[in-house]
This record gives structure tokens, C-alpha cells and sequence, in this order.
């Protein structure tokens, strides 16, 4: 089997590092495609042996990108075509169909209620994205979720597939000596509480939540913002106006780790955390959150499906922020985690149940159903669909 992936672009982004981290695990061969900004997960995927052509698309309405990704599907001669993110997903099962591909997968990593990666759901939008997937053989929702949103939008149920998205638990197991290494790195007072945000730097995170809500907490408290993106300065005076500013980290974009991982060097940043809070209201997965638990963080957050889509047990340190998730509801759960004291830092079965190869055994599944000859039953894709709802780690 030969796959192309094509994605909207490969700067550091949730969906960009799982895709790289999927194809390490993926028994297939794979070449991608970005549309735009080879980025560092570009480099990543190189470095890894994975062939990346950058389409160099000047904007949503350049035309001219389709013949030419087109002619890359037919030269490749590709089995099967998988989209990642809402331009790619566009112009991706179209090239596709048009050159003779009829395995057509799309991943759907960003479908909020009310936007899809930041934009707006209008209904020029939805009309756009619902014409589109009727090209394809399959949409993969990465959470069950965001399968309902689908179906609620019109897309019919045996067309979905649910492929969480995947972590490498042993990458994120909590590591007591490079928790101190790394608060030392970073500066932190050996008595500093940490308080972890990780994502993309922009409005729709909220991290100006986290913000606000340090200031309602003691001095020993402090925030480590993870990730960079639009919204940086923005933060950085907000943390000045609230009179936190020399007690807010902002770690940026971080570069991959020595061994090639994809990602920031996030199991050192988590390891020196004490708590993980996320107060996007949104989310389609919540992978910070999962990569959180991985190293046995507690969270407090306002949207995760990730944990809610599971039973209560299989997260018991993850909870949900009530009401508006504000800056005193936020600044109130994280005091009263510090107050119930430090727990087991192992991994809970959630994090088991959300493995990259548990992920890439699915989408290996669903590529099988979808190279299959037309008029197969569908009975066994949508048990795949059902069973993506336990918690067994197997």
C-alpha cells in the first residue's frame, strides 16, 4: 500500500505533529504533501526518511495548486489519499478524484460547535466542507465528539470513522530528574507550584484565563505557557496589567528534542508542572490534556472530549472547570488541587487507551475498508466506530 498525505502546512501544530508521529507507526508507505509553510515538522518528517513536496500555494484561491497537485497523485502512482486540515481536505479529495483515486480519507482534527481551526462556522463554510466530503470515501473524526458534530452537520454515519488521536507513553512517562533539571533550566524557585498551559498562543485558547488566574493565586504559584503563536504579546501585557509578569514563562515554539521526536520537548516541560489547566472551551480531541495524564499531571479543564468521551474512571485526576471557566473558577480548581497534595505521577487508563499504536492499528483498518471493493458489508466499520469508545489499553 502507497498513501500521500497532504496537509494544509507543517509548522508546529497539533495536527502537523501527529501526522509526523502517526507515520513512525503507520506500516505503510508514505509521502506528504504541504500545501503551505514547510515549517519544522517538515524538517521532522525528513529526517525521518518521509518524502515532503512543498505545493507552494500562494492562498485559499489559488487555483493553480490543483493541476499541479493533480499531476503528483497520478506520478506518484498512490493507493490511497488522506487529508489533513480544512484547505488540504478541499483541494486534496478533489485532486485525488480527479486523478483516478478513489481511496479517499480525510481527517476532521479541528470541528468545534461553533469554528473549525479558528474559523467561523458560517454557513458559506459548512457548504464548502460538506461538498467536499462527499468526494471522499471516509471522514475520520478523532474523537466521538466530534463524529456527533459531523453527523449533526449532515454527514451520514457510515461514512465516519472515529481515529483518536495517539501519544507515545513512554516518551511522556514523568521523569523526577529531569523534573528538576528542567525547573532549574527554566529559573523556578524551588518552592514554585507550576501551573502548565500548553497550545498554540491564540485567542480561542484563552490563555489570558490562566493569566488572570495567577493573579488570584499565592506568590509561590507560577504559569509555564507551552507553545507560541499570534496572541504572545497580547499575553505578555496582560500578565504585566495583572502584576504577574515576573511569575509567566513563555517557552515559545520549542525546537524538537535531540532524538528527533516530534513535537517541543514537552515530557520535560510537563515533568516540571503541577498541574495542567486548559480553558479552551472548544476543543475536537484535547491532546495537551492526554499528553498531561500520560505524565500523570492533574488537569482542570473547560472542553476535552478526550476525557469525556471516556468513563469517569479512566481520568479520575482530570476534571472539568464548572461554570464560565473564568479566571476565579480556574484560580479556585488549582487551589484546591495543591490542597489535596501531591499524587502517583503514573499514568491513568486513559492515557493507555489513547496510545499511537492502539491510533495507527485503527487507521490501518479503516485504509483496509476503504481499498476494499465496493459492496462490502460496513457491519465491521461500524463496531470499529463503537469499540473506539472503550478503555481497555489492548
Amino acid at each position: 500500500m502507497k498513501a500521500l498525505h497532504i496537509i494544509t502546512g507543517l509548522g508546529v501544530g497539533g495536527a502537523e505533529q501527529q501526522l509526523r508521529l502517526l507515520l513512525r507507526h503507520l506500516p505503510v508507505h508514505s509521502d506528504v504533501v504541504t500545501l503551505t509553510n514547510p515549517g519544522p515538522v517538515a524538517d521532522g518528517l525528513e529526517a525521518d526518511g518521509v518524502r515532503v513536496v512543498h505545493l507552494g500555494m500562494a492562498g485559499n484561491r489559488d487555483l493553480s495548486a490543483l493541476p499541479r497537485l493533480v499531476r503528483i497523485i497520478r506520478d506518484g502512482g498512490y493507493d490511497l489519499v488522506h487529508t489533513h486540515l480544512y484547505r488540504a481536505c478541499l483541494y486534496g479529495r478533489l485532486a485525488a478524484r480527479i486523478a483516478g483515486v478513489r481511496a479517499i480519507v480525510a481527517t476532521e482534527h479541528s470541528l468545534g460547535d461553533s469554528q473549525v481551526e479558528g474559523r467561523p462556522l458560517t454557513a458559506g463554510v459548512r457548504a464548502l466542507y460538506l461538498a467536499g466530503e462527499r468526494v471522499g470515501r471516509t471522514t475520520v473524526a478523532v474523537s466521538p465528539t466530534v463524529a456527533d458534530r459531523l453527523r449533526r452537520w449532515g454527514v451520514p454515519a457510515p461514512r465516519i470513522e472515529v481515529v483518536p488521536n495517539g501519544i507515545d507513553l513512554a516518551r511522556f512517562r514523568f521523569d523526577p530528574v529531569g523534573r528538576l533539571r528542567t525547573r532549574q533550566r527554566l529559573g523556578l524557585p524551588d518552592t514554585a507550584y507550576v501551573v502548565g498551559g500548553i497550545g498554540r498562543l491564540t485567542a480561542g485558547k484563552r490563555f489570558d484565563v490562566l493569566v488572570r488566574a495567577l493573579a488570584r493565586l499565592p506568590r509561590d504559584h507560577w504559569l509555564l505557557l507551552v507553545g507560541g503563536g499570534p496572541e504572545e504579546n497580547v499575553l505578555r501585557r496582560t500578565a504585566h496589567e495583572a502584576g504577574v509578569a515576573d511569575r509567566v514563562l513563555f517557552t515559545g515554539e520549542r525546537p524538537a528534542v535531540p532524538d528527533g521526536s516530534p513535537g517541543p520537548d514537552l515530557p520535560s516541560l510537563l515533568s516540571a508542572m503541577d498541574v495542567l489547566a486548559s480553558p479552551c472551551p472548544e476543543e475536537a480531541f484535547g491532546l495537551a490534556v492526554v499528553e498531561a495524564l500520560a505524565s500523570g499531571l492533574p488537569v482542570r479543564y473547560a472542553s476535552c472530549p478526550a476525557v469525556e468521551d471516556l468513563p469517569a474512571h479512566a481520568a479520575p485526576g482530570a476534571r472539568r472547570v464548572a461554570g464560565d471557566a473564568g479566571p476565579d473558577a480556574f484560580a479556585h480548581a488549582v487551589a484546591e488541587v495543591r490542597a489535596a497534595g501531591p499524587a502517583s505521577r503514573a499514568a491513568p487508563d486513559a492515557a493507555h487507551h489513547y496510545s499511537i499504536d492502539r491510533s495507527a492499528a485503527r487507521l490501518l483498518e479503516v485504509y483496509r475498508a476503504v481499498l476494499a471493493p465496493p459492496g462490502v458489508p460496513a457491519a465491521a466499520r461500524q463496531a470499529r466506530s463503537v469499540s473506539a469508545q472503550g478503555v481497555s489499553p489492548s
